[in-house]
C-alpha cells in the first residue's frame, strides 16, 4: 500500500490506518512519508473524539511539510488541521488555518476547499460554505476523482439541506449515492442516505424520514458500526412526529455511549432538551439545553449555539427577568439573521418578552414566515400573525389567521399514514385552537364557536390508517401476541416475567415502528381536512339534540342544537368536571366488587359541572353528546338529565355526521358474530344464550376464539358481540386489546379490517376507554373502529361486575333485536333496573 493512501484510508477504516501509520513512523521514513502518517493519524483521533491527540499529530505534520518546503503538502495538511482545530472549538485559529491552506497557495486542491466548505458550515458562514463546496466538487469532476466527487455531492447536499434548499440537497445526495461502488467504504453511501432522511424531514415527510432511517440503522447494526448522529436526525423526526418521549430515550442511549463525538454530544443534548421541553420537564431541559451551548460554543459553531440558547429560552418560559428578556431578543435576531426555521418560535417568544412596540416588530417578523417553508414552520409564521392581531383586538383577524395555521397543520398531519402520528401531530395546533376558540367564544356567536370547538377536534378519525404490508406486520404481531399468551401464563404461575416483559416492549416498539412509517393517502394543499358545515350539521339534528362541550381556558361552555338553533350557556370547569369523574369512577368500581351502589349528591354535582344551566334546554327525547377529549371518560348516565332520556356519546359532531351516513348492511346469515374470550368470571355466560336465539350467528369462544378467527369474522358484519378482558394502555393506546384464546387482539389488529363492523358491543370493563392526545384527539379500541367506518359502540367507561354484565347483555340484544339503536337499546336497559350500577357503567358511542 501506498503511504499516500494512508490519509484516505484514515476515512475508509481507521483502525488499519493506525497501523500502517504507526508502522511508517516506526521505521525512519522520509520526511514526506512522515507528513502522510502523522496526518492519518491526526484524522483517525479526530474521528474518534480525541482532539487533543488529533492537534498534536497534525501540528507536527504541519512543521514537518513546512521544513521540507513543499507548498502543496503544506496546504493540504494545513487545511486538515485547520479542520480539526474548528472541529476542537478553536474556531478563530482554526479558520485561519483554513484560509492560509486556501489562499497562501496558487492552485488550492479540491479537497482543500471541502475541508474549508465544511468548516465555514460548522460556524454558520452557510452561503460561504455553498461557493467552496461548488468548486470542490466541480474540482473532482473535472479531474474523473469518482470517489471524491461522491464524497463532495454528498456534503453539498448538507450545505444546501441547511440553506433550505430542499430540490437541490435531495438531488445531489442521491447524484452522490449513484456514484458510490460497492468497492467503497458501505458507510459511505448510508452516510448520504441519513441525509436523504433529514432532507425528508425538512420536507414534512416523517413516514419517509422514519422508514430511512430505521433503513439506515439496520444496516448499520449489520456492519458493526453505530453512527451516533444518526441518534440525532431520529430524534428530530421523532419529535416532529409528536413523539417526544421517544425521543428522549433514544437521545439518552445514544449519551450513554463511551466514543460520542463532542459535535454529536451536543447535538444529542440540543434535541433531548427540545424533546424535554415538549414534555414540560423543564428543569432537565434547561441542564441539557446548557450543556449543548456550552459545546457547541467551545466548537464555534454560533448558529447551532443559538438554537441551544433558544431552548434554554423555552425552558425558562415561565420565569421572568431582564436577564432572560434580553436572552430571548438575542437569540430571535440571530436565528431570524439567518433565516432558520425555529427563527419563527423565537422571535414569538421574545415578543412574550417586550413592550408593546418592539413585541409588534418582533411579531411582524415571525409572520414572514407563514410561507415558502415545511408546514409546521408556516404554522409558527401564522401563530404569530394570530397573536398581533389579537394584540389589537381584532377577533375577525385572529380567527383568519388561526385558520391558515391549522390548514398548514391539516396538510402535515394528512402526509402520516399511522393514526397515532396524526393524532399526536394535532399537539402542534394545540394554541392555535386554544387562542381561537377564545375568540370565537368572546366575539362570536354559538353557531362560530360551534365551528372552531370541531375545527380541531377528532380529526384524526376522519382518515382511515395506513397499515403496512401484510407479511411484516403479521409476523411481528404474530410475535407480540404469543409473547402476552406466555406473559399471562408465567403470571398466573408466579414465575419471573422480566426477559417476557423486556422482549414485549422490543415488540412493541417495532410494530409502532412499522406503522409509524407508513405515508398517508395525501399531500399538499389538497389534502386539507374538509371543515364542519354547521348549517348542515344543523339541519340534520332537526328535532333532535346535540350538546357538544367546548373547553374555553378551562371553562366549559355546552352549545345545545335543536330545531334549528345553537344555543350556549356557560358550566363549570374541566378540573372541577375531571375530579368529579375521578369519584364517580371510584363509586362504580367499589359496586362491582360488591360494595353499595351510593352515589349520593354525586349525581347532581355532576350534571352542574358538566351542562350548568344547559341541562334545562335539553328537549324530550333521544340526546348527543360531544365531550371534550379529556371528558370522555365521564359515566354520563350518572347525570339525571340524561338518566331520563336515551343518549349517545361521539367523539364529535362530525364523526356524528359520518356514523349516520354508513350505510347500514343489508341482513344476511352470519351477519352477526358472537365471541367469548378467556378467563372471564362467567366464562362469557351471555354468548351461548345469544347463540341460540340467533342461530346463525357465527360463534367462537374457548381454543376457536383465536385472533385470526376473529378478525375474519368481524370483517364487514352487521353487529359484533365481543365478551372479553379488555385490556387499555394509556401509556401506548393502540397496544390497547382484548384478550382471545391465543393472545391479544390489540389495536394494531383491528386496523387491518377491510371493512369495520357495522355496529359493536363490547362487555368487558374499561372497553370504552379512550386516551386523550394531541390537541382533542382520542385513542383506544373505540377509536380505532370509529377511523375504519363502525357506527355505533356499547361499551363501559368504567369496572363492572361480570355475572351482572352477563344479565345486562342479554337484555340488551333483546332491545337491539326489537330494533332500536344501541342509545335507546342501553336506556331501556336502565329504565327496567333503575340505580343499576353496571349499566350506568355503560355507554353508547356513535349511532
Amino acid at each position: 500500500m501506498a503511504d499516500v493512501d494512508l490519509v484516505d484510508l484514515a476515512l475508509d477504516d481507521p483502525d488499519a490506518a493506525e497501523r500502517g501509520a504507526r508502522a511508517v513512523l516506526g521505521s525512519s521514513p522520509s520526511p514526506e512519508r512522515r507528513v502522510r502518517a502523522l496526518q492519518a493519524l491526526g484524522i483517525v483521533h479526530r474521528d474518534r473524539g480525541s482532539p487533543d491527540l488529533a492537534l498534536g499529530d497534525l501540528r507536527d505534520a504541519v512543521l514537518t511539510a513546512t521544513a521540507l518546503g513543499d507548498a502543496a503538502l503544506v496546504s493540504d495538511v494545513r487545511a486538515t488541521y485547520g479542520l480539526t482545530l474548528v472541529e476542537a472549538g478553536q474556531r478563530r485559529r482554526g479558520l485561519h488555518e483554513l484560509d492560509r491552506a486556501t489562499f497562501d497557495v496558487d492552485h488550492p486542491t479540491a479537497r482543500t476547499r471541502l475541508r474549508r466548505s465544511m468548516a465555514l458550515l460548522w460556524v454558520g458562514r452557510r452561503a460561504e460554505s455553498h461557493e467552496e463546496m461548488l468548486r470542490a466538487a466541480r474540482a473532482f469532476a473535472e479531474q474523473g476523482d469518482r470517489l471524491w466527487h461522491a464524497r463532495t455531492l454528498h456534503h453539498l447536499g448538507l450545505v444546501e439541506l441547511a440553506l433550505g434548499d430542499l430540490d437541490a440537497a435531495a438531488e445531489h445526495t442521491r447524484q452522490a449515492i449513484a456514484l458510490f461502488t460497492p468497492d467503497d467504504d458501505p458507510l459511505e453511501p448510508l452516510w448520504a442516505e441519513q441525509n436523504l432522511g433529514e432532507i425528508a424531514v425538512a420536507n414534512g415527510d416523517l413516514a419517509r424520514a422514519l422508514a430511512v432511517f430505521d433503513g439506515v440503522a439496520a444496516e448499520y447494526l449489520r456492519l458493526g458500526r453505530p453512527r451516533p448522529h444518526l441518534a440525532v436526525t431520529r430524534c428530530r423526526a421523532l419529535r416532529a412526529a409528536g413523539l417526544p418521549r421517544e425521543a428522549v430515550e433514544v437521545a439518552r442511549e445514544a449519551l450513554a455511549g463511551t466514543t460520542v463525538h463532542p459535535m454529536d454530544r451536543a447535538a444529542l443534548e440540543l434535541v433531548a432538551a427540545s424533546a424535554l421541553v415538549q414534555v414540560e420537564e423543564r428543569p432537565e431541559a434547561a441542564v441539557l439545553a446548557r450543556a449543548a451551548r456550552d459545546g457547541y460554543r467551545r466548537l464555534g459553531n454560533t448558529w447551532a449555539e443559538a438554537q441551544a440558547r433558544l431552548v434554554l429560552v423555552r425552558a425558562r418560559r415561565g420565569e421572568r427577568g431582564v436577564r432572560w428578556d434580553r436572552e430571548a431578543r438575542e437569540v430571535a435576531a440571530l436565528l431570524h439573521a439567518e433565516r432558520i426555521d425555529d427563527a419563527p418560535l423565537a422571535l414569538t417568544l421574545a415578543a412574550e418578552r417586550s413592550a408593546a412596540s418592539e413585541r409588534s416588530a418582533l411579531l411582524a417578523a415571525a409572520a414572514t414566515y407563514r410561507s415558502g417553508r415545511p408546514a409546521l414552520v408556516r404554522a409558527s409564521g401564522w401563530w404569530a400573525t394570530a397573536l398581533a392581531r389579537d394584540d389589537v383586538g381584532d377577533s375577525g383577524g385572529v380567527l383568519r389567521a388561526c385558520g391558515r395555521g391549522l390548514d398548514a397543520l391539516d396538510e402535515h398531519r394528512t402526509t402520516l399514514g399511522s393514526t397515532e402520528l396524526r393524532a399526536l401531530a394535532t399537539g402542534h395546533g394545540r394554541e392555535l385552537a386554544a387562542l381561537a376558540l377564545r375568540h370565537a367564544a368572546l366575539a362570536g356567536g354559538p353557531r362560530t364557536l360551534l365551528r372552531w370547538s370541531e375545527r380541531w377536534r377528532a380529526t384524526a378519525l376522519a382518515q382511515p390508517p395506513v397499515t403496512p404490508g401484510d407479511e411484516p406486520v403479521l409476523a411481528s404481531l404474530a410475535a407480540l401476541r404469543d409473547n402476552g399468551r406466555r406473559l399471562a401464563e408465567a403470571r398466573a404461575g408466579g414465575e419471573a416475567t422480566d426477559q417476557l416483559d423486556q422482549e414485549r416492549r422490543r415488540l412493541e416498539r417495532a410494530v409502532r415502528a412499522e406503522h409509524h412509517r407508513q405515508s398517508g393517502r395525501q399531500a399538499g394543499p389538497a389534502a386539507v381536512a374538509e371543515h364542519l358545515d354547521v348549517d348542515h350539521l344543523v339541519d340534520e339534528v332537526g328535532e333532535g339534540c346535540l350538546v357538544e362541550l367546548v373547553d374555553v381556558d378551562g371553562v366549559l361552555h355546552v352549545l345545545v342544537v335543536h330545531r334549528g338553533r345553537v344555543r350556549r350557556a356557560v358550566a363549570g370547569t374541566t378540573a372541577d368536571a375531571l375530579a368529579l369523574t375521578g369519584s364517580a369512577a371510584f363509586v362504580l368500581r367499589r359496586a362491582a366488587r360488591g360494595r353499595p351502589f351510593t352515589p349520593g349528591d354525586l349525581r347532581r354535582r355532576l350534571q352542574d359541572t358538566l351542562l350548568g344551566p344547559a341541562a334545562r334546554l335539553l328537549p324530550d327525547g333521544p340526546v348527543t353528546v360531544v365531550p371534550t377529549s379529556r371528558l370522555h371518560g365521564v359515566p354520563w348516565a350518572l347525570l339525571p338529565a340524561l338518566a331520563a332520556r336515551p343518549f349517545a356519546v361521539v367523539p364529535s359532531a362530525a364523526q356524528w355526521l359520518r356514523a349516520r351516513a354508513v350505510p347500514v348492511p343489508a341482513a344476511r346469515p352470519g351477519d352477526v358474530v358472537l365471541l367469548a374470550g378467556p378467563g372471564l368470571g362467567t366464562g362469557g355466560a351471555e354468548v351461548p344464550v345469544l347463540g341460540r336465539r340467533r342461530p346463525d350467528a357465527v360463534l367462537l369462544d374457548g381454543a376457536d376464539a383465536t385472533v385470526a378467527a376473529s378478525m375474519a369474522a368481524l370483517d364487514g358484519v352487521r353487529l359484533a358481540h365481543v365478551a372479553a378482558h379488555g385490556r387499555f394502555r394509556a401509556d401506548s393506546p393502540l397496544f390497547s386489546a382484548l384478550e382471545l384464546a391465543d393472545g391479544p387482539l390489540t389495536v394494531h389488529d383491528l386496523e387491518r379490517l377491510r371493512v369495520a363492523p357495522h355496529r359493536v358491543v363490547l362487555s368487558a370493563c374499561e372497553s370504552g376507554v379512550l386516551a386523550p392526545v394531541g390537541a382533542d384527539e382520542l385513542l383506544g379500541l373505540a377509536s380505532a373502529l370509529f377511523a375504519l367506518g363502525t357506527a355505533g359502540l356499547v361499551c363501559s367507561v368504567a369496572e363492572v361486575d361480570d355475572a351482572a354484565t352477563a344479565a345486562l347483555m342479554v337484555d340488551l340484544h333483546a332491545h337491539l333485536d326489537a330494533g332500536l339503536d344501541p342509545g335507546a337499546a342501553l336506556h331501556a336497559v336502565r329504565a327496567a333496573a333503575p340505580g343499576d350500577p353496571t349499566a350506568t357503567a355503560f355507554v353508547a358511542l356513535g349511532v
